[in-house]
């Protein structure tokens, strides 16, 4: 029977593989059962502390145990979870706190398993999560996700990647962001299979891991594939148990899965989703090769996962969808879709149109269904009347050999209104100019396209997430 809530799949796993391994973090290991006894008895504290159906619990937490067990504990309760970032400052907690409306915050000292489990009535709400967006506009909102579409997801997961008890999961992405939620804990329960947790990503710790516990699954943001890469302890055996690597939540380069494959032995397989779709959206399927667009070099990010829709409309008339190949911005329709942000009415139908969620991606289809992301709206570059996408002039700046981290942003100038400026990072022990950099860009594409300045950073700064942090940049 096709479980209802995510609740519902984690009490199956425990059911089932009750002495079987859930968590493996760092060096120790907790079964199911034991998983399931700490969640019990946490439940019997927020009791305690007055936590009941429909409250808001808000955890701010890294990758470890306690998360699982305080969010387990909450559905128990009958309650919402509300992911925080642990590297939030006391006014960004405050300001989830107060538009959540959260009872209780939750930190990773705050699990306390000195309480005896009770039984508790439980009546799990709609909802299962709040999740923040990151607010690059505007204050944050609070995506509702619920039960329902969350177990959805993870059997799209499931499915379309082939994951089953006889898998590892490799705990990359934050716990609080969409992508660990759904790919790491909603699919961990759903197959039973084990999660690796290791605190918060960091590429020795991670390689350790993974000689450690032989994880063969993993979603992770492209720049934790790119720091793995190009750590001193990447090499092809110690990565073969990796069998099932896909990536989401930023562009991706043709050229790096290029490379990726050729030294490490593993073809990424991209995604994509956001928090509005309770993460994937898109996916290309285990085992199969993504196209690349020939016209935007873009690979691509999958097709339409099952049971949903997707098309490409007019970014100034959703009403009108698009010829194949013609940019426009990417709707989604389906059980996948977010309930609407909590509170905030105006702007939960500002993004919908006629039933259709509309990303602010800016995408092309193709006629065999694989779709593509040329860019987001906000980030294309007018450079004298010419579009420039980002997207682009990175994939061409990750063909040097030289480069291990691209970024690239619109700054003003006063004859083009705007023109191309890239943030590079090289990788260890090779070196690049700014000269050979812009020529190598402009030997592949338009010179309007290419940067017209280059600035070099020892590493480019990000989102937890692993997204580029563009605001920044823009503003060096």
């Amino acid at each position: 029977m096709t479980p209802r809530t995510l609740l519902d799949q984690f009490h199956s796993a425990a059911a089932r593989r009750g002495d079987s391994p859930a968590i493996h973090h760092f060096e120790s290991t907790l079964t199911w059962g034991e998983l399931n006894h700490r969640a019990a008895c946490f439940a019997t504290h927020l009791a305690a502390q007055g936590v009941g159906p429909g409250d808001r619990v808000a955890l701010q937490m890294q990758n470890d145990p306690e998360f699982l067990v305080a969010q387990y504990a909450a559905w128990k309760r009958g309650a919402i979870v509300v992911p925080v970032s642990p590297m939030f400052k006391e006014r960004e907690v405050a300001y989830a706190m107060q538009d959540s409306g959260a009872r209780v915050l939750v930190r990773a000292e705050d699990v306390s398993l000195d309480a005896a489990p009770q039984a508790v009535d439980e009546t799990p709400h709609q909802l299962a999560y709040l999740v923040y967006t990151s607010g690059t506009t505007g204050q944050p909102k609070g995506a509702m996700c619920s039960h329902a579409s969350m177990v959805f997801t993870s059997g799209v997961f499931e499915q379309v990647c082939q994951v089953s008890n006889e898998d590892t999961i490799l705990g990359v992405a934050p716990l609080f962001h969409v992508t660990g939620l759904v790919a790491h804990m909603a699919l961990s329960a759903r197959t039973g299979a084990p999660l690796v947790l290791f605190h918060r990503f960091d590429p020795e710790r991670c390689w350790q891991m993974i000689e450690r516990w032989r994880p063969t699954f993993t979603v992770a943001a492209i720049t934790a594939y790119i720091a793995l890469l190009n750590h001193p302890s990447a090499t092809r055996e110690r990565f073969r148990s990796m069998t099932k690597c896909f990536t989401g939540g930023a562009p991706v380069s043709p050229a790096f899965v290029e490379r990726f494959e050729n030294e490490l032995g593993a073809y990424i397989h991209n995604t994509y989703g956001l928090t509005e779709s309770n993460s994937p959206a898109t996916i290309t399927p285990l085992g199969v090769r993504g196209p690349v667009d020939p016209v935007h070099g873009a690979l691509a990010i999958g097709r339409i996962i099952p049971e949903c829709e997707g098309k490409v409309v007019d970014s100034t008339d959703a009403s009108r969808v698009l010829a194949f190949g013609e940019p426009g911005e990417l709707a989604l329709r389906g059980p996948n879709i977010f309930e609407g942000y909590w509170n905030k009415p105006e702007a939960t139908a500002a993004t919908f149109h006629d039933g259709w969620f509309l990303t602010g991606d800016v995408a092309t289809a193709d006629a065999d269904g694989w779709f593509y992301i040329v860019d987001r709206k906000k980030d294309m570059i007018n450079a004298s009347g010419f579009k420039v996408y980002p997207r682009e002039v990175e994939d061409v700046l990750y063909q040097h050999p030289a480069v291990k981290e691209a970024a690239v942003v619109g700054v003003a100038d006063d004859y083009r209104g705007e023109t191309v400026k890239a943030f590079v990072a090289l990788r260890d022990g090779v070196m690049a100019t700014e000269t050979e950099l812009i020529e190598f860009c402009r030997d592949r594409m338009a010179n309007y396209k290419s940067p017209r300045m280059i600035e070099f950073l020892e590493a480019l700064p990000k989102t937890a997430t692993g997204k580029f942090l563009r605001r920044e940049l823009r503003g060096k």
